[in-house]
């Protein structure tokens, strides 16, 4: 019997044929990795080089304080000018009669402004109470060890995704249910023409050959057709002026959040300096009610909205989802959003049924009654402090100066007054 020869190269040397491959591969990708990092900091050190004939940007600096030493020549510390010459007495008429002219004219001159710049003004300061309530978020995450630009990253893709998500969920149920609305409507209204109720209207006051004369004076009017027209256009201007204010809106936000602490930094060194430590605490003070507002009837609006659609979800009121994002937009408005809201939702619920409006307007007046004394008062106690005459009262007067959004920063900016009333009026006056 032949013994089988092995013709196989030997396990050493193999041993060693492999490990020398294996060497030969590190070394190779360690090579382009090296490689690659020499490539990559030869592109960043040319991107931080300047362009050529490029000017340097000019930033705004606040300019250093000035410290003023008692032991220093009054020579040394004067303008280079010469020497600056006695004030002139507040009590000079020259001097009277000229700040009354620079007041009047100054007056008149904030007065032509705002009345020809209104709409930017509203939304600068829309913008500057978003970036407000976003605020305390972006410090909480500071306080987290996290860069501020990172922290308004992170607070803005989350806010972003969040409403994104919100209305993915929403939009299609909203479509859904507008076109349910459109589709009944021709049902409603012919059930309505052909109810005893009309009936009796029309037998007592021709109301069906009313609205048939007037439809085709409509029609045959060549003004009311032109009217219709623009409208349609007003109402395309209208929605278009509605998507470019939120867009100047929504990038003011992020200019506000991000320069907020060297805007607030600015506003310091305007003061006096001996007063400038509690010119800042009260700032502090009034910018963190404000954005703890915020969030808290955020907040508030949020749960309002839940309870809303459960109940509207239970009771069988039509258009749920619909109807529940209309309640968490009136809900942000403090104090009448809520009964505004109510008051929709149970008209509406009508169409399904006197007791089921009933039912849910005993439901959610009860839940308002239960947000006013127990739910807003444990959210809100960190933010803000206003009596309730004076909150009703500043809710009115802001709705009829600003609208929606005079209605939204009226608690806080009453809030603000009465702390400023506190600390500097009464304290004046108790030295007195």
């Amino acid at each position: 019997m032949t013994g089988h020869t092995d013709s196989s190269p030997s396990g050493p040397e193999e041993n060693q044929d492999s490990g020398s491959a294996a060497v030969r591969t590190r070394d190779g990708v360690s090579h382009r990795r090296t490689a690659l990092a020499g490539v990559l900091n030869s592109m960043a050190h040319r991107l931080r080089q300047p362009l050529p004939g490029a000017q340097p940007r000019l930033r705004f600096e606040m300019p250093p304080e000035q410290e003023l030493d008692e032991t220093t020549p009054e020579s040394e510390t004067s303008a280079r000018f010469g020497h600056p010459g006695p004030r002139m007495s507040s009590q000079h008429p020259l001097y009277v009669g000229f700040m009354g002219t620079v007041g009047v004219g100054v007056a008149l001159l904030v007065y032509w402004i705002g009345s020809n710049t209104t709409q930017l003004l509203l939304w600068i300061v829309a913008a500057l109470f978003i970036a407000l309530g976003l605020d305390p978020v972006v410090r909480w995450l500071e306080g987290k060890r996290l860069p501020r630009a990172a922290g308004i990253v992170a607070a803005v893709s989350t806010l972003a995704l969040a409403i994104a998500g919100f209305f993915a969920t929403l939009i299609p149920t909203i479509v859904q249910q507008v076109t349910q609305i459109v589709e009944e409507a021709p049902r409603w209204v012919t059930d309505f023409i052909n109810s005893d109720f009309f009936r009796s209207i029309d037998n007592q006051y021709g109301v069906r050959e009313r609205i048939t004369q007037e439809l085709e004076k409509f029609v045959n009017n060549p003004e009311a057709m032109g009217g219709i027209f623009g409208g349609v256009v007003g109402f395309g201007t209208t929605l278009a002026n509605g998507l470019f204010g939120a867009l100047i809106v929504l990038v003011l936000s992020l200019y506000f959040l991000a320069a907020l602490p060297a805007m607030k930094k600015w506003g310091y060194r305007l003061a006096p300096r001996s007063r400038r430590a509690r010119v800042a605490a009260l700032s502090e003070e009034i910018t963190g009610s404000v954005g703890n507002y915020v969030i808290g009837q955020a907040v508030v609006a949020l749960l309002n909205a839940t309870f809303a659609f459960i109940v509207m979800s239970i009771v069988g009121v039509p258009f749920a989802v619909l109807l529940a994002f209309v309640v968490a937009l009136l809900a942000f408005i403090p104090l009448v959003g809520g009964l505004i809201a109510g008051v929709i939702v149970t008209v509406i619920a009508l169409t399904a049924g006197w007791q089921t409006a009933v039912v849910f307007a005993i439901c959610y007046f009860a839940y308002l009654q239960f947000e006013a004394y127990f739910i807003s008062p444990r959210i809100m106690q960190k933010a803000v402090a206003v009596p309730g005459a004076v909150a009703v009262i500043s809710v009115i007067a802001g709705g009829s100066l600003l609208g929606v959004l005079g209605a939204l920063i009226a608690i806080p900016t009453a809030a603000a007054i009465l702390l400023l009333v506190k600390e500097i009026f009464i304290v004046r006056q108790d030295k007195h």
